[in-house]
C-alpha cells in the first residue's frame, strides 16, 4: 500500500511530466508549501499548481479529497480547506491515470470533488500512467492510454 506521501509524489511527478510535455518550465518549492505544490510558467506567467491524487473510485466517479486533516500524530482536529486565492490550478491524478487541470475559480467549495462525470469534463487532459493496479482499490483497469503519442489535450482556454 502506498503511503499518502508516496501517492502525492506520484501525482506531482505526473503533473510535472504533463506540464513539461506542453513546453512549460516547472519549478518545485524548496521545502513544503502549504498552498501550492508546483510552479509552472504558462502563457509567460508563473502559475501556482495544487496537486491532488485519488485512489477512491465509487459509483463510476473518482472522489478527491480537497481538505487536509493533519498529517501527523498530533493532529488537533482542525481541517484545512483549499483557498482558491492561494493557487491558480488544481491538477488531479486518478488511480487509472486520468488527469484534470482545473482553474481554481472553477473548483467547487467543500471538502472534496467527484471527477469522471460531466461537471469537470472540459478540464480533463491527456491521460497519464495509472497508479500500479495492485495499489488501486475498486477502479476499473485500463491497459492503454486513451490518447496517442503527440496528442496533447489542453484545458479549455489555455494557450501553449
Amino acid at each position: 500500500m502506498l503511503t499518502p506521501r508516496e501517492q502525492g509524489d506520484i501525482g506531482e511527478l505526473s503533473a510535472m511530466c504533463w506540464l513539461a510535455s506542453l513546453g512549460a518550465h516547472v519549478a518545485v518549492p524548496v521545502g513544503s508549501s502549504p498552498h501550492w505544490d508546483l510552479m509552472a510558467e504558462l502563457d509567460g506567467r508563473p502559475t501556482r499548481i495544487q496537486v491532488k491524487t485519488s485512489r477512491c473510485f465509487r459509483k463510476g466517479r473518482w472522489d478527491v479529497t480537497l481538505c487536509t486533516r493533519g498529517g501527523n500524530q498530533s493532529w488537533n482536529g482542525l481541517v484545512k480547506r483549499l483557498d482558491a486565492s492561494r493557487y491558480d490550478y488544481l491538477f488531479v491524478l486518478a488511480g487509472d491515470g486520468r488527469r484534470w487541470f482545473i482553474p481554481s475559480e472553477r473548483v467547487g467549495g467543500g471538502s472534496g470533488l467527484r471527477l469522471g462525470g460531466p461537471k469537470y469534463a472540459e478540464f480533463e487532459v491527456q491521460q497519464g500512467d495509472p497508479i500500479p493496479p495492485a495499489r488501486v482499490e475498486g477502479a476499473p483497469l485500463q491497459s492503454a492510454s486513451r490518447t496517442t503519442r503527440g496528442d496533447v489535450r489542453v484545458a479549455k482556454g489555455m494557450r501553449l
